[in-house]
């Protein structure tokens, strides 16, 4: 009979194409695989018991199973994730245990037990910790009862532990819950003081970083106690309430499976935490594999491939705003919204963006805004989750500015403020607002300049116009170079023109009043920096606005990866002299990361 590892006798072959796919239930749910998984790492952890009612022993934490399942492609896995257990309300009631957490696939259910409830009350029945998989510790009180056991389920490796006994003045330190990685404390703080209970399990190295609760689940709760109460097991249990100070135990962490901790003297029981269930597609090949064999599992798409880990950076600019036009003093274009995840001024930084185990080769999709023609905005520049929008367009004769990444400048003849910046809003801003216009009569109207990514537009003044609001600088490329400067307003006076803001921001036209000669256009913004164009200073060519420049993108990884850009053109690939690897799009494109 034929083999898939060439005829070698011992461990099957199995590969699995999971890409590491990482999925995380805290209530119940289907998980449907990647088409190439063929093994998922499963991490089951149950609810966790509830402590008893007065002076108490804390509730077990949940049982915790972390298996590889085999699996199929683009199949169904049903989560099931059990609750905590309530808090006893009566003394002659345990603390109620934890539900199981399951799943279900193939037919086949792989299931962890909810955590035993805490002991309770003065009789011997009821003072006894309940099993589970971790079980429950034991109310003070006489000796003649028990801690509940853990590993409910029989299961190898063992799911939980045991609770604890009392101290060894009974009447002074309940018992505390187990936990997945060890038993309720055999001695309280002091000697006599409440049991802390079981410490929980740290499961992170199996699976992806960022898993809720740094990977620790299923503490066991720890009971009440005079002088002292038991502290809760790392992985969400409760602390234990000490006496005098009366009231419950602390209830166990929510999705942790984390058991709940002792309450005081007559006080009622506390809550355990519900379960969690945690999926990781495996990307795996194991076994011996002949050449004939690992090819037919690459044309089935379950050969795993080289799978990176990154962090980029980025710049992303939006196509500036176009000046106005078509009348006197027109408000300066708006710049194109700015945002960097650093190496600008530190109030504009947002977070670097992670990438974390995915395939080599994996291809982002870059866009880069076009400036905006007179009396329009810019267009958005978008690099994954960041967007930044295009400049909002200066207003002509007798328009609103427009609002946008920054504001355009409001015109000579419409009273109010500039167009409002950081539109939509970002956080950090991706912008500010444009400035106001001013008219004291003929050759004398004059335009408000854009808003800038580090400044409002500049309100103009009779005869002047408005400066564009200042960019930003950055060095993500090493040099110190600035971006999003906003457009100025243009005037019919014989002042000065709003001059444009650092960053490409166009300079806006001067007529220079009445029988001027020799007067001055407006300026667009810079190609690739996102500045707004100038605001015109008449109407009619050639005394229009002019438009905003392009915007740019630039991102920068770690010196590992390696850049690809498609198509060539658009963006330019190079090297820092630290080692960082960089591209500058000036133009939409691709950026593939291998």
């Amino acid at each position: 009979m034929a083999r898939s590892n060439g005829g070698i006798i011992g461990k099957s072959n199995q590969a699995s194409f999971g890409k590491c796919t990482q999925t995380v239930k805290t209530s119940t749910g289907t998980i449907t695989t990647q088409p190439g998984t063929r093994v998922v790492q499963t991490a089951i952890i149950a609810g966790g018991g509830g402590s008893g009612k007065d002076f108490s022993g804390g509730g077990g934490g949940g049982g915790l199973r972390n298996i590889e399942i085999s699996t199929f492609g683009s199949s169904p896995i049903v989560a099931t994730v059990g609750g905590g257990g309530a808090g006893s309300t009566s003394p002659t009631s345990q603390g109620t245990s934890g539900v199981n957490s399951t799943v279900l696939y193939g037919g086949i259910t792989y299931s962890a037990s909810g955590g035993g409830g805490g002991g309770s009350g003065d009789c011997a029945p009821t003072q006894a910790g309940a099993p589970g998989g971790s079980g429950g510790g034991q109310r003070a009180g006489p000796s003649n009862s028990a801690s509940g056991t853990g590993n409910a389920g029989g299961f190898d490796p063992p799911e939980g532990n045991p609770g604890s006994t009392p101290s060894s003045n009974p009447s002074t330190g309940p018992g505390g819950g187990g936990g997945a990685g060890a038993a309720g404390a055999a001695t309280g703080s002091g000697g006599d003081g409440g049991r802390a209970g079981g410490a929980g399990l740290d499961i992170s190295p199996s699976f992806n970083p960022g898993i809720p609760n740094c990977g620790v689940y299923a503490g066991g709760g720890g009971g009440g106690g005079t002088p002292t109460a038991g502290a809760g097991g790392t992985g969400g249990g409760g602390a234990g309430r000490a006496n005098p100070s009366p009231g419950s135990g602390t209830a166990g962490t929510t999705n942790t499976g984390g058991g709940a901790g002792g309450s005081t003297p007559g006080q009622n029981g506390a809550q355990g935490g519900p379960g969690i269930i945690i999926v990781k597609e495996l990307s795996k090949a194991s076994g011996v594999w002949s050449m004939q064999s690992q090819m037919a599992a690459k044309q089935q798409g379950t050969w795993p491939v080289r799978l990176i880990t990154y962090t980029l950076d980025y710049l992303v600019v939006a196509g500036g705003g176009g000046g106005g036009t078509s009348n006197c003093g027109c408000g300066g274009g708006g710049a194109g919204g700015y945002r960097a995840s650093g190496y600008g001024p530190s109030p504009l930084r947002g977070s670097s963006l992670p990438f974390s185990n995915v395939e080599a080769g994996n291809s982002h999709t870059v866009t880069v805004g076009a400036g905006g023609s007179t009396d329009s905005n810019g267009t958005n520049s978008v690099f994954e989750s960041i967007t930044s929008t295009g400049g909002g367009a200066g207003a002509d004769g007798g328009g609103d500015a427009n609002p946008g990444g920054s504001g355009g400048g409001r015109s000579y003849n419409t009273p109010g403020s500039g167009g409002c910046g950081n539109t939509p809003p970002t956080s950090p801003p991706q912008g500010n607002n444009g400035g106001a216009g001013a008219n004291a009569g003929a050759y004398t109207e004059s335009g408000g300049g854009g808003g800038g990514a580090t400044a409002n537009g500049g309100n103009a003044s009779s005869g002047d116009g408005g400066a564009g609001g200042a960019g930003a600088p950055n060095t993500i490329l090493g040099p110190d170079t600035s971006y999003a400067g906003g457009g100025g307003g243009g005037t019919s006076g014989s002042g000065t023109s709003g001059v444009g803001g650092a960053g490409g921001g166009g300079a806006g036209g001067v007529l220079g009043g009445p029988g001027a000669s020799h007067p001055r256009a407006s300026a667009a913004g810079t190609v690739n920096t996102g500045g707004g164009g100038g605001g015109s200073y008449g109407p009619g060519a050639p005394n229009n606005g002019m438009p905003g420049g392009p915007g740019i993108v630039i991102l920068r990884g770690p010196s590992a990866v390696t850049f690809t850009a498609n198509p060539g053109p658009s963006a330019t690939i190079s090297t820092h002299p630290g080692g960082d690897k960089l591209a500058k799009f000036t133009s939409s494109g691709t950026l593939t990361v291998s």
